[in-house]
């Protein structure tokens, strides 16, 4: 066999290299080309995947699909939502909270209503065959008067003392004390209707004056009652009473002294409607009292000859 000589072994190499160069280019530019190419579609699925659904918007299912990458439109509820509407459907109308009335009902009156359980007390401790006097708006000019006519017939009495009275004419509360009376809380100044003040200003009227009378009273001074001016009592203000160890203290007899419609009016009020056991109102202050006092000189006796005995209102 001939070996080529070397001149001819570079010509032949020469030769080779020729005829394979144009191959290896073209081999190389569609490798690039394929790889710009692969790039380029990997960039559309990352800016897809990117940008986010709008707002409401259904959301799709981004999977591939047999057509080269392209996301199929398969639309995926959201996870425990309702299914998703047809394009172009109405959305229903939210429903809509009803407001609940914060007001509470008015209370309709009947059978089976019960009705509201007074507290107000209208009759003596004891009962029986007796009688409670009870007197309002002191003490005042006629204060010492009655104690004299009281302890003439060895009467005991109740006094329903207004603050500033007794802040006025403390004396008459030690003297209504030393003979053997006792003590009512009538508010500091009298005020009409007590149940349309705050609810301070009527602890203010209720607290105050038994401060006052016991202040005046001494030591050991014990207010066992609250009488509301004019009979105003409610449940906040009876409340207020039992809050400081006060009951609250009404009549059942109102001869309505204080209008002064004469002395012979007063007593025969009296005589007409007390029963036994009966809480008796009359006033010793608030104005002229003469008419009171006149009252009391004829009325004192009757009772006495009736046979009633004085007592004192109950506590509870």
């Amino acid at each position: 066999m001939r070996i080529p000589s070397p001149r001819a072994r570079r010509t032949l190499g020469l030769g080779l290299a020729a005829l394979l160069a144009p191959a290896l280019v073209t081999g190389c530019g569609s490798a690039d080309d394929l790889h710009r190419a692969t790039t380029s579609m990997e960039g559309v699925r990352t800016t897809a995947a990117a940008v986010p659904p709008r707002e409401g918007a259904a959301a799709t299912d981004t999977s591939a699909s047999p057509s080269a990458g392209i996301p199929s439109q398969r639309t995926a509820p959201p996870s425990g939502g309702p299914a998703p509407r047809p394009a172009g459907a109405t959305a229903p109308a939210a429903p809509t909270a009803t407001a609940t009335p914060t007001a509470s009902p008015t209370p309709t009156a009947g059978p089976s209503t019960p009705p509201q359980q007074s507290r107000v007390i209208r009759t003596t401790a004891g009962g029986s065959r007796t009688v409670a006097l009870t007197f309002d708006d002191g003490p005042g000019p006629a204060t010492r008067p009655i104690l004299d006519l009281l302890a003439q017939y060895h009467a005991h009495a109740t006094f329903c003392l207004v603050g500033d009275e007794v802040r006025r004419d403390p004396g008459a509360v030690r003297r209504i004390l030393a003979e053997g009376h006792r003590l009512c809380d009538h508010t500091v100044d009298h005020p009409q209707p007590l149940h349309a003040l705050p609810h301070d200003r009527q602890v203010h009227e209720i607290a105050d004056a038994e401060d006052a009378i016991v202040r005046a009273g001494g030591p050991g001074t014990r207010v066992a009652w609250f009488r509301a001016p004019g009979g105003d009592f409610t449940a906040e203000n009876e409340q207020i009473a039992a809050d400081h160890g006060m009951a609250s203290l009404g009549w059942s007899v109102d001869p309505r002294d204080w209008a002064r419609p004469g002395t012979p009016a007063i007593v025969a009020d009296v005589e007409r409607h007390l029963r036994p056991g009966g809480v008796v109102l009359m006033h010793d202050g608030g104005g002229d009292r003469s008419q009171t006092v006149a009252a009391l000189r004829d009325l004192l006796p009757w009772l006495t000859a009736q046979g009633y005995t004085f007592a004192f209102p109950a506590e509870h």
